[in-house]
């Protein structure tokens, strides 16, 4: 069952000097919030929920998440405001018209006088009602009143001038500036014949109450009118209102009053005139002077103010006290014990009656910090900074001087002891003589207790979050710790909590609820419970065993939740009251509540506590609407559409923006939003309190936004969706599609084209390779056959060298021979010898050795030397081939077998026949041949 919850501090009463008042939440809004002027003069809700307040600067809209002003045309204030259906009607100086909303989502002014010239001298409309078919508009002088049907005007004129218009049920009343109260009856007025006794009393306002006719009046309380007679309603007398001037009034839905003073601020009565609670700014308004109040569809009260706008949440069920002063404290600890609550906190214990409006009273020499309040036995138990106290009436009496008593409890088997956790450990008190007085401290164990838990008579378990959890061993006396070690299924962890609920001992930290199974001796996370929190909201393992009504209460960042016992099974059953931690208030680690009475409970703050109806629905259906949707992109201006469209962006403004609220007016309880964008992502996201969403750089195509929302826990009945398209850009238009296809078909064909004629050039650049590589080749072939041919010229060169030098030396060693024969005796026995010799040096065959030598090294070198000189002889070539071989005189002698002067004067003839000039060289032009 979800609980509606809402809450904010609004009283302020000193302790000990006034009456304590426990009030509803109330939110302020001032200039800041809503940007307009100080002063609003009246209210009103259209069908979808928005507020609208008559404002100074003009008409302000207010959607649960964001005020709008709408200025007047005329800048004039606007003085009255009436929604029929969702057209807004307002009133203001020499002005009345209507407001209707265009496609956009913006109100827009319709004036219904732009063409009435019969407007009084500074004329102003004050008040605005409907009848059936007709709207009425009233100024200070007369009735204006508009069919809506014929679209036509008349006027209720008053010589006298109107004081203010009623509307009570179907009628329409008015007070005249004589005091006169008068009726309109078929358009006509009739005066109300017991007003004429009103002798100078004004009228705030009018209601029928059990059909009788009740006035509120200013400065004369509540009077009927029957008859001819005016009497003094249910004793509500003056006296009730003494000192306090009535500005406005309201009667509520379950009927009690409201009224709205000048310098007091609000008073709430019910039928039977009882003052219920007073607001002033002192005690949470915005201003002390109420110009309007207004009841909406939800019960939430709407205070026009001097300076500002508040409502309250009559119907939330959480009340507030506040210690705005300090002088209470932080609350650690409260308890109803013999029909009075108290209070422990950091300042002391504080006591009042638990019915009425009693003082908080401070009890004597308790001041200083409390840390619990326990009925044990039915003796109430403060533990204390400074010691335990048992506390009876107003007074407190110490019992142990043991510091910093964080909790007690009874030993089993042992009904005169009672053990108490201490700042030093833990210690004993023992029941004699009528009361409790102390007994011993339990040695051998010194570690602070600010948890533990029974799990046998001799086994303690205690819990220190910077330490662990500690098993300790009693003796049987209860003297000392026999033994005590740390527990190893646990973990050391901050703002951590050991309990023991309905016989089951319980150790709770962020990862969750963990149950001690005495069996094996040992923690096991316990997976039902631990869903009273999770990781991710989880601020503190704090876990309180509310005995009265049997309830496990866990804190996280969101709620409370709690654990009843199973009616038909052992699984307990879970619930929450959504109630987030940075709104409740209270300290981290050292959470706390306790049960008043019926569905009543007390949760200590740091600035008061709160009082939670835990019985309390919220059952209100909630719509989520959609606001506006924008849109931009770089370089572009911020546009708005429609929102009954299903527009097309152009492709420039691809950043769509999405502003959409619930109309719900819950301060504390929160509204969450969650969206999702089809075409983008199909996954709802987080949920969230923003009211606004964009989305950036969207691609071209078809999207749809959807949005829903959640008021605590409770879904909106709706989803608001809104579909667009955002175009193709110029470059990806269906024109450029085919653009782009024939450039591609083209683009194929140029490509083919191109490919077939690079992959002609490429095989005629292949061939020309192959040309060039095959004439490679072949130059690499004739280098290589010159090389070897210049080898084999070389070798016939060197064959030729050889020969011919062979030659020579042959045919000087020959010589030789034949000069030394010769120089000798003459004998028939040498000549032979000489001829022989004779015959070899001029042996035909050495020439034709030497001559195919030089063909086979200078090969057609004779055929062009004769060719070219004809009358050469066989002895002239035989001298060229040897001066062609670069030959001296001396070196061809031989060869000739004639002597160097013989080879000059050959050398000579040979110039003459191949006619050579006196200064070419003989040698040098054979040579060149």
């Amino acid at each position: 069952m979800l609980k509606r919850l809402s809450i904010v501090f609004t009283a302020v009463l000193m302790i000990m000097i006034g009456n304590s008042q426990e009030l509803p939440p109330i939110q302020n809004y001032t200039t800041a919030d809503y940007h307009a002027e100080n002063q609003n003069w009246a209210f009103t809700q259209s069908t979808s929920k928005k507020i609208y307040a008559a404002n100074n600067k003009g008409l302000l809209e207010f959607n649960g998440a964001r005020w709008k002003l709408y200025p007047t045309p005329n800048e004039t204030v606007i003085r009255s405001v009436l929604a029929i259906q969702d057209t807004i009607y307002t009133g203001s100086y020499m002005e009345y018209g209507y407001w209707v909303r265009d496609t956009y989502g913006d109100l827009i002014y319709e004036s219904l006088t732009k063409n009435d010239t019969s407007f009084i001298e500074d004329e102003q409309i004050w008040n605005i009602a409907q009848i059936n078919s007709y709207v009425l508009f009233q100024s200070l002088n007369r009735i204006h009143i508009y069919d809506l049907k014929s679209k036509t005007f008349r006027i209720v004129a008053s010589d006298k001038g109107i004081i203010k218009m009623y509307k009570v049920k179907d009628d329409i009343y008015y007070q005249k500036g004589d005091f006169g109260l008068f009726q309109l009856i078929n358009g006509e007025e009739v005066e109300v014949k017991a007003a004429s006794k009103l002798q100078d009393i004004r009228i705030i306002n009018l209601f029928k109450v059990d059909n009788e006719l009740i006035a509120i009046t200013e400065g004369h309380g509540f009077l009927r009118f029957s008859a001819e007679e005016i009497s003094t309603w249910n004793n509500i007398t003056p006296k009730v209102l003494e000192n306090t001037i009535i500005y406005s009034a309201a009667q509520l839905h379950n009927e009690n009053f409201i009224l709205g003073s000048i310098s007091h601020g609000i008073l709430v009565l019910n039928e039977k005139g009882k003052i219920i609670y007073s607001i002033s700014q002192s005690t949470g308004l915005g201003d002390n002077t109420v110009l309007a109040i207004f009841e909406d569809a939800d019960y939430n009260v709407w205070l026009g103010l001097d300076n500002g706008i508040d409502c309250i949440n009559l119907t939330s069920p959480i009340r507030i006290y506040y210690d705005e002063e300090g002088v209470l404290g932080t609350i650690y600890s409260s308890i109803v014990y013999e029909n009075s609550l108290y209070l422990g906190t950091n300042q002391g214990l504080f006591v009042r009656p638990l019915e009425g409006k009693g003082k908080l009273e401070l009890i004597p020499n308790t001041q200083g910090q409390v840390w619990t309040l326990q009925e044990i036995n039915g003796v109430l138990f403060c533990g204390h900074n400074n010691g335990t106290f048992i506390v009876k009436d107003a007074s407190a009496m110490r019992i142990s001087a043991e510091s910093g008593t964080w909790l007690l409890k009874e030993i089993p088997n042992q009904p005169n002891l009672l053990i108490q956790g201490n700042y030093n450990g833990l210690n004993v008190l023992e029941y004699k003589n009528g009361t409790y007085t102390f007994r011993n401290k339990i040695e051998g164990f010194d570690i602070s207790s600010r948890y533990f838990s029974f799990v046998n008579p001799q086994h303690i378990l205690v819990s220190h979050e910077y330490k662990g959890v500690f098993h300790v061993l009693l003796d049987e006396e209860y003297k000392s710790a026999t033994q005590f070690y740390e527990d190893t299924t646990t973990v050391k962890a901050s703002k951590s909590s050991l309990i023991k609920h309905q016989g089951e001992i319980l150790y709770a930290y962020n990862k969750g609820v963990f149950k001690y199974d005495v069996d094996a001796e040992r923690f096991t996370r316990d997976s039902i419970y631990s869903t009273l929190f999770n990781e991710n909201n989880y601020t503190s393992g704090k876990l309180v065993s509310e005995k009265s009504t049997n309830t496990l209460w866990a804190f996280s960042q969101d709620n409370l939740s709690y654990a009843n016992s199973g009616t038909l099974s052992r699984i307990p059953v879970f619930d929450k009251i959504e109630l987030p931690s940075n709104l409740r208030n209270d300290l981290t680690g050292f959470e706390n509540i306790n049960h008043i009475n019926s569905d009543t409970f007390l949760l200590g703050t740091s600035s008061g506590y709160l009082l939670i109806d835990a019985s309390r629905d919220y059952d209100k259906t909630v719509e989520i609407q959609l606001d506006e949707v924008n849109t931009t992109g770089i370089n572009v201006e911020t546009k708005r559409f429609a929102l009954n469209e299903t527009p097309t962006f152009e492709n420039k403004r691809n950043s769509v923006s999405f502003s959409y609220h619930v109309a719900d007016y819950e301060k504390y309880l929160n509204t969450q939003y969650q969206y999702k964008l089809d075409g983008l992502s199909n996954t709802w996201s987080q949920w969230s309190t923003n009211t606004m969403q964009s989305f950036d750089n969207l691609s071209f195509g078809d999207y749809e936004f959807s949005v829903r929302g959640k008021v605590g826990d409770v879904l909106t009945e709706n989803e608001e969706t809104f579909s667009f398209t955002i175009k193709r850009p110029w470059y990806a238009s269906n024109a450029m599609l085919l653009f782009y296809l024939a450039v591609f078909i083209v683009s194929l064909i140029l490509i083919d084209g191109l490919y077939k004629r690079r992959r002609r050039r490429a095989l005629l650049k292949s061939q020309q390779k192959l040309a060039i590589i095959e004439l490679e080749n072949k130059e690499q072939l004739m280098s290589f056959e010159n090389e070897n041919l210049q080898k084999d010229i070389q070798m016939k060169n060197k064959e030729l060298a050889i020969s011919t030098m062979s030659l020579i030396k042959k045919n000087e060693f020959l010589n030789e021979i034949k000069s030394e024969l010769i120089k000798a005796e003459k004998s028939k026995n040498i000549a032979p010898v000489v001829k022989i010799i004779d015959k070899n040096i001029n042996n035909t065959d050495d020439w034709k050795f030497f001559q195919e030598a030089f063909d086979n090294a200078d090969k057609d070198f004779l055929k062009k030397i004769k060719s070219q000189h004809p009358s050469l002889t066989s002895n002239d070539l035989k001298l060229c081939a040897y001066l062609r071989l670069n030959l001296s005189s001396k070196e061809i002698a031989p060869l000739l077998n004639i002597s160097p002067r013989s080879v000059e004067v050959k050398r000579y003839r040979l110039r003459k026949k191949m006619n050579l000039k006196r200064e070419d060289s003989l040698t040098d032009y054979i040579l060149s041949l």
